[in-house]
């Protein structure tokens, strides 16, 4: 029997609310309720679904919380459960975004976001570091390709930060080329061309941003700062370094999903209709995604072209959240946010210390030289 839209709504609300932590956290949230409590699915379905989604650009959390609303409620469910998925922390991040992003913030509060976005390229190596692990694991035996994609990924993301979709795209062409060669697959198929405009500012490029974020955007998650450092701060101006370092550790504070950072961008460049925009643009691929295709799943999962194809732009996307860290790192001004990136480092990846937590120390660090009189960028 279909659950009622109210469960869906107050359930898939709830997570939205506690999902600190990123998409670990919102995977582990869905598998409890959907498979461990109240068995709505089956645990190779939802284990096939995690794949199925790893499979495509885009925010995979998200696209996971439509899939699994999707089986218990439909297509209204699937709208209403991520939704609700959504919607809690994208009202939070843009009330923040009102505060950090106002033209006179106190003292106190431009000390805060100094200090916790000090600490942000700390997160993104362990981002990368954590997603590493597994996949190098499973490449044993063909490691050589999987280091060059990575490096190909890192090397975009420090330098060409709006070509890196770009960059993704030919590397996963380029896997799946040699898939070819070696017989893996029987044709490549018609190879995605696309034509990267930067536009010239406004509404039309913010959503051609958020667009590049959420649906041409391999791996998720950290993956998509260099897309919008690169657009927000170097190409069009919209935000100070200083403004999208506090963005992005924002989008790491709040509960949802990560890419609630653009519509911190979004906010920057048109006020609370630019934040809700973004969002819009960036979140409506994976309802197009999950609703046209939830039912060929499997088949994805099948499909030679698409695993070979994803050999290479997920290593390349893996490369490109350690590469982010090099531009978030060197937007730093102060010589205490260097001291503070530093603990965060040894926080982070010697003491295994959470992301959350990391990030409120580092903010109460610069709160705390706000309220001093310390430096400020």
């Amino acid at each position: 029997m279909p659950v009622p839209l109210s469960t869906i709504a107050r359930e898939w609300g709830r997570i939205g609310c506690v999902g600190f932590g990123g998409p670990p956290a919102h995977i582990a949230l869905l598998r409890e309720l959907c498979v461990d409590r109240r068995r709505w699915i089956a645990e190779r379905d939802f284990e096939d679904a995690i794949a199925a989604v790893n499979l495509l650009p885009g925010p995979a959390s998200t696209q996971l919380s439509v899939y699994c609303a999707q089986r218990v409620g439909g297509r209204v469910g699937a709208l209403v459960g991520g939704l609700c998925f959504i919607l809690p922390g994208l009202v939070l991040i843009l009330g923040l975004s009102a505060a950090f992003l106002a033209e006179d913030p106190p003292a106190w509060l431009r000390g805060a976001g100094a200090g916790a976005g000090a600490a942000v390229a700390a997160v993104a190596v362990k981002a990368g570091v954590d997603l590493i692990r597994p996949r190098w694991a499973r490449a044993a035996g063909r490691r050589g390709p999987v280091i060059a994609y990575m490096l190909l990924g890192g090397i975009a993301a420090a330098t060409v930060g709006p070509w890196l979709v770009l960059v993704l795209l030919a590397c996963g062409a380029a896997s799946l080329a040699l898939a070819w060669r070696a017989g893996a697959v029987d044709s490549v198929g018609p190879l995605p061309l696309l034509l990267a405009t930067a536009g010239t500012g406004g509404i039309g490029a913010l959503c051609w941003t958020a667009l590049k974020v959420g649906a041409l955007s391999y791996g998720g998650g950290f993956v998509i700062i260099p897309l919008m450092q690169a657009d927000a701060v170097g190409t069009h101006h919209w935000m100070t370094d200083a403004q999208f370092l506090n963005a992005v550790a924002l989008g790491q504070v709040t509960p949802g999903p990560v890419v609630h950072t653009v519509a911190v961008v979004g906010y920057a460049v048109a006020g609370v209709g630019g934040g809700l925009l973004a969002a819009l643009v960036a979140f409506a691929p994976s309802f197009v995604f999950v609703l046209g295709g939830a039912d060929r799943f499997h088949a994805l999962l099948r499909d030679a072209r698409a695993r070979a194809f994803i050999d290479g732009a997920a290593p390349a996307a893996l490369g490109a959240i350690l590469g982010s860290a090099i531009p978030l790192a060197t937007a730093l001004q102060e010589g205490w946010q260097w001291a503070v990136l530093a603990a965060a480092g040894v926080a982070l990846l010697g003491l295994r210390v959470g992301v959350v937590p990391a990030l409120l120390a580092a903010g109460a660090v610069g709160t705390v030289v706000g309220l001093a009189g310390g430096p400020l960028p």
